[in-house]
């Protein structure tokens, strides 16, 4: 019975330490660091983030593995979404991107620009706000704020 107590607690720790490291970000960038006083970690120069099919890369970027905030030239993908800005937040327990400053969505048949957007990837919903400019097919419209349900490509 004592031999089984320490090889149940051993299985244990190995099967948590299996699903935390399957559920922390792919990071990658030129540079990059921990800051101690932040508690963030620092990137800089070709920053890559992966996380459950979501991928945001940036010329520089902070992250406490729970928020990424990224400027530089950003994009953020899911699979055919895409989108790029000046800077981008992102809130994995929300379900949140937030992605600012000369804003751009693309896909086959559309292509929408703004000053900003928040993108819930969870409901699929796309609002963008600023300056929204949309080009459907032959068609082109402009209004201060659109809601785009990316999955069903219909606005709201």
């Amino acid at each position: 019975m004592k031999r089984k107590i320490p090889l149940l607690c051993l299985l244990i720790v190995f099967l948590l330490t299996n699903i935390t490291f399957a559920a922390m970000p792919s990071i990658t960038a030129d540079r990059q660091y921990f800051d101690v006083n932040t508690g963030l970690q620092v990137l800089s120069g070709n920053v890559h983030i992966e996380h459950k099919g979501r991928t945001v890369t940036a010329g520089e970027a902070k992250t406490n593995m729970v928020e990424i905030w990224g400027s530089g030239g950003i994009t953020f993908t899911q699979d055919d979404i895409y989108f790029s800005g000046d800077s981008v937040y992102v809130y994995f327990p929300n379900h949140l991107a937030q992605i600012n400053g000369g804003v751009s969505f693309s896909r086959d048949g559309i292509k929408i620009t703004a000053d900003k957007v928040n993108f819930n990837w969870d409901t699929k919903i796309a609002d963008f706000n600023g300056n929204v400019c949309v080009a459907q097919g032959n068609t082109t419209w402009t209004a201060d704020s659109a809601s785009y349900n990316v999955a069903a490509n219909t606005f709201n």
